[in-house]
């Protein structure tokens, strides 16, 4: 945050680092609190508090609720417009004519199979468990398969597979998708970008293009709207 920058916390002693911690894990809270109740909850004295408010910038305590406040408030009201932006943004990329003439590609490929299966793992998965109930309520016959080592056969020829992935590179998804390949089924896949291993190894790709929020340790919070809004698509057209 930048009212804890860099130069600031590294001022800070042990104690007062505390102080810091618990109003970055609290901040909801902290705004009510008098600094009795923060010093309190944090386990150190008063003296401490109005230590780490000094080093900060702040006459006091008084001074850095009332600030901290306006602060929040101000990014908050900066993510929900740029959350609202990002969407505006790709809906406009997606009503131009390429962006529906795509659809209306991937929608024949699903047409002309005799059943679709979706792939994915994660967020994805449950976005694939999605399509597959939503294609099965349009008179699809279509199935998610969650189990990344699932025996393919060669009756799945004649199948779509619609394989989900942000980043386009999840390995045990690029494994199913070579052999559903190998059994003639038709790719069609659904990543964020296309320069990505999942994306040229499908017949067809669909991507969105949306900034992408990855935490690590396997944690993708990138939006999935464009996803729910590709399915819901391809299955209007049918």
């Amino acid at each position: 945050m930048e009212i804890f920058n860099y130069e600031v916390v590294k001022s800070l002693n042990d104690l007062e680092l505390l102080v810091y911690d618990y109003i970055m894990k609290n901040k909801q809270t902290v705004v009510y609190m008098t600094v009795r109740e923060l010093a309190q909850a944090v386990h150190v004295s008063t003296s401490t508090v109005m230590r780490m408010c000094k080093k900060a910038g702040f006459d006091g305590y008084s001074e850095f609720k009332v600030k901290f406040k306006m602060y929040m408030e101000k990014d908050e009201a900066k993510q929900d417009i740029e959350d609202l932006q990002e969407m505006q943004e790709y809906f406009q990329k997606a009503g131009a004519q390429a962006s529906q003439r795509n659809l209306n590609e991937a929608a024949d490929i699903v047409r002309e199979a005799r059943q679709v299966i979706f792939i994915g793992l994660g967020t994805s998965g449950i976005l694939g468990k999605y399509g597959a109930r939503y294609f099965s309520n349009l008179g699809k016959f279509s199935q998610y398969i969650e189990d990344p080592y699932f025996p393919v056969v060669d009756a799945a020829a004649g199948t779509a597979v619609i394989a989900l992935s942000v980043s386009g590179e999840t390995e045990q998804v690029i494994q199913m998708v070579n052999q559903f390949k190998e059994n003639k089924c038709k790719i069609i896949s659904i990543t964020n970008r296309s320069s990505t291993t999942l994306a040229k190894i499908s017949d067809y790709n669909l991507s969105y293009y949306v900034m992408e929020q990855n935490m690590g340790n396997h944690i993708n919070t990138t939006t999935q709207v464009p996803v729910v809004y590709l399915i819901e698509a391809i299955g209007r057209r049918l």
